[in-house]
């Protein structure tokens, strides 16, 4: 019997009545599908052409939901429109009363953890943080799902695929995976209108590139607060960057020689690391980026430089800028006059290649609580979910009332209807993240519909850019690691000092103050990760 599983029958001797209090200062960092290319169906699904087993007395099911404080006028977050769908073509079929129990979106790690050390959980709890699962799984907190998945759940093995895999921690499946389908994790934008000003192509590589800035800085073409390379503390700005100075290919040297902080990789000792640190350095000290980068963590100053136009080139998360009359592109362009945005990949690596991060095939992690009578109930839940009717309508209603058919796809027609149903429509359809229409190509034609006409090929050429020679993160050997967990919130502080004092120091003085920092975060919680890992590593392949 592993580890786990002693923990868990132990404590399910003394009634689960609380896990151990340590959840409560763990603090982690968290922050699709097989449908058939139709529109939706125009009477709701109901998912009940099979029979269910209803059960013969009435029982309650809850269902933990985010509330990000945007219900419509009359409605919340527990009682609206979707919950309403669900009761009467999941609930009552099944002979259950279904309650959405809501948990603040801002505050979703340490509001789970309180409930979990209390033991009133709802039946249902979900997470983006792989880290939070595994401590709950460990402190023998969570339902052991896989023989409930094989007997209740022939719908959600078939649609999660291999999503499930990252819900298996010691052998033991303890969290349903939901399946991910847009995988395109940042895209990069330049000023066309400065390019053509200065009669300069888009640049193609590193060298281009900065050759471009330079061009953009020696020109002012921002004014005299010119910033030729938006920049703020956030991945989507440092990440494209340092990712295209990393040498090693193999999984085996990326999981030994990296650390996992939240959801993301962070290659701190593989080769290229410090160089892509040092031409950050050099970006910083000959004024290619933005001087106070440091301080914009929220990345609100970097978007208000952009729209007023005194940025040249930036990185986001996909596709962020083009959408409707509000986007950041279309508001630049009203600032503006004249200004447009292009879609590039501005950075190669050592083979000329454009390597870049993207995200993983899994989604958020769906679980039950071990102190919990409704692992049944919550299995046959998320499998009527797994349906390609039900997913349909979830995510986009019925067709003339919810959502209209351009091009073959169902879009949002962002009538009072739709925000009626459709407000947290993501939240709810917690089987999948996205929709699959059967390919990559079909499924970003599909998500830049709603982008007004003008932006949509940018839009969709942003995406195409974001997927060209990315690589995912090595999927983790069984299980994650107690010590990332532990140590996530100190280490993305850390890895961020290093960055910044890295960045900000004077050339002559980076490789001191880059090793000091690196070695401050090795001393810290980086030693005993990749000690923790290697030991894992060679565990695993034995």
């Amino acid at each position: 019997m592993n580890q786990i599983q002693s923990k868990k029958k132990a404590l399910q001797k003394t009634a689960m009545l609380l896990i151990s209090l340590i959840m409560l200062f763990t603090l982690v960092i968290g922050c699709s599908n097989n449908t058939a290319n139709t529109p939706a169906p125009s009477e709701p699904a109901t998912g009940a052409d099979k029979k269910p087993d209803a059960p013969k007395e009435r029982v309650t099911l809850k269902i933990e939901v985010f509330d990000r404080g945007n219900a419509p006028d009359g409605m919340t977050v527990t009682d609206n429109q979707m919950t309403k769908y669900i009761q009467e073509n999941f609930g009552d079929p099944n002979n259950i009363d279904v309650e959405f129990v809501p948990v603040p979106r801002s505050e979703e790690i340490n509001q789970l953890n309180v409930l979990m050390a209390a033991g009133s959980a709802p039946d249902i709890i979900f997470t983006y943080n792989a880290g939070a699962i595994y401590n709950f799984a460990s402190q023998g907190g969570l339902t052991d799902l896989t023989d409930i998945i094989k007997e209740h759940g022939p719908n959600l093995q078939s649609y999660l695929a291999d999503s499930l895999q990252y819900g298996v921690f010691d052998g033991t499946q303890y969290s349903m995976v939901a399946r991910r389908v847009h995988l395109q994790k940042y895209s990069s934008l330049i000023r066309q209108d400065w390019l053509d000003k200065l009669k300069l192509p888009v640049p193609k590589t590193t060298q281009e590139t900065y050759d471009t800035l330079v061009a953009f800085k020696d020109n002012k073409l921002g004014g005299d607060q010119t910033i030729p390379l938006g920049f703020a503390l956030a991945p989507d700005s440092y990440e494209p960057i340092i990712w295209s100075f990393i040498k090693e290919q193999s999984d085996e040297a990326r999981y030994l020689r990296s650390v996992t902080i939240g959801s993301r990789e962070y290659p701190i000792l593989m080769d290229g690391h410090k160089e892509g640190i040092q031409f950050l350095n050099k970006l910083y000290n000959e004024g290619l980026m933005d001087p106070d980068f440091a301080l914009d963590v929220d990345k609100k100053r970097k978007q208000e430089q952009v729209v007023n136009g005194r940025v040249g080139m930036y990185s986001e998360d996909a596709v962020l800028s083009y959408g409707n009359d509000t986007s950041i592109a279309m508001t630049l362009e009203t600032n503006v006059p004249g200004a447009n945005l292009t879609p590039l990949l501005p950075w190669t690596d050592f083979e000329g290649k454009n390597r870049q991060p993207s995200y993983t095939p899994s989604g958020m992690h769906i679980a039950v609580p071990v102190f919990s009578e409704r692992a049944v109930e919550a299995v046959k839940y998320v499998n009527w979910m797994a349906q390609d009717e039900v997913i349909q309508y979830m995510a986009f209603g019925d067709e003339g009332v919810h959502h209209t058919i351009v091009d073959g796809f169902p879009v949002n027609n962002g009538s009072d209807e739709a925000k009626k149903l459709l407000f947290n429509s993501g939240d709810m359809l917690i089987v999948t993240n996205g929709i699959d229409f059967g390919s990559m190509e079909k499924n970003i034609a599909s998500t830049v519909l709603p982008v007004i006409e003008k932006h949509r090929e940018l839009a969709k050429q942003a995406r195409v850019n974001a997927m060209k020679d990315s690589v995912q993160q090595p999927i983790q050997y069984d299980k994650p690691l107690e010590s990332e967990a532990k140590h996530s919130v100190i280490m993305l502080d850390k890895y961020h000092e290093l960055l910044v004092k890295s960045t900000l120091a004077k050339p002559a003085d980076f490789d001191k103050t880059y090793e000091a920092a690196l070695k401050d975060f090795m001393d810290t919680a980086g030693t005993e990760v990749i000690n923790e890992r290697t030991a894992l590593y060679n565990t695993m392949k034995k």
